[in-house]
């Protein structure tokens, strides 16, 4: 029963109901960065949340990223309040595994952060990301403004038109607002998994397309 929800979203009745407090602890700092992981964050910073397969590999492509202030990998999109790991990897909460970007808009944009997103993976591929299958490995983008939510759909469509020219096949990618969407840190062993574990699993793999940053350039 459970190999179901790999496949298919369980509904909000059909989901594990979680818990009001989480089970665990979210370290202090960030090990590469050394900034909090938590906020409240200082001002001037904003937050995107991305979901583009494994977030072992997907939080490291973001901490590369110059302008980036703090990462946090977690889980978002679905129904389970506080879920575990293991909730997750069942398919029966619904979410996504997703990495939480703290940038300075001073430094890099939002629009450059998608542009990292849509090349580190495949967007094309619906409830798997490479050898990764099951629906919390699905594609996705959470906005926090109007703002976000116009530059995430106009990046698509733009980035949908040289993967279309390319030979690639339709995004999949949700582009939903974060309200009502919270997320969820996950547990201490998967905050900059890499960083701890060198030689660790990166399922984080791209298209080899370079995506148009710029409204004009998808014209």
């Amino acid at each position: 029963m459970l190999f179901g929800f790999k496949t298919r979203l369980p509904g909000p009745e059909e989901a594990l109901s979680g818990r009001s407090e989480p089970l665990f602890a979210v370290p202090e700092k960030h090990v590469v960065l050394g900034n909090p992981l938590l906020g409240p964050y200082p001002e001037g910073l904003e937050v995107a949340d991305f979901a583009l397969g494994c977030f072992w590999g997907a939080e490291r492509k973001f901490w590369q990223t110059e302008g980036v202030w703090t990462t946090l990998a977690g889980y978002q999109g679905g129904h389970t309040p506080n879920p575990t790991y293991e909730e997750v990897c069942s398919g029966m909460t619904a979410h996504t595994e997703t990495v939480r970007v703290v940038f300075d808009p001073s430094v890099i944009s939002y629009e450059k952060l998608l542009k990292v997103f849509w090349e580190a993976h495949d967007p094309t591929q619906g409830f798997r990301q490479g050898n990764d299958t099951g629906t919390q490995y699905r594609s996705a983008v959470f906005t926090h403004s109007p703002e976000q939510q116009r530059i995430a759909e106009e990046s698509g469509d733009a980035y949908q038109g040289v993967l279309t020219a390319n030979g690639h096949g339709e995004i999949t990618t949700e582009i939903l607002t974060a309200e009502g969407r919270p997320f969820f840190p996950a547990e201490e062993y998967h905050q900059q998994y890499l960083e701890k574990n060198p030689g660790g699993y990166c399922g984080i793999g791209g298209t080899g397309v370079s995506c148009p940053i710029g409204v004009a350039k998808a014209d």
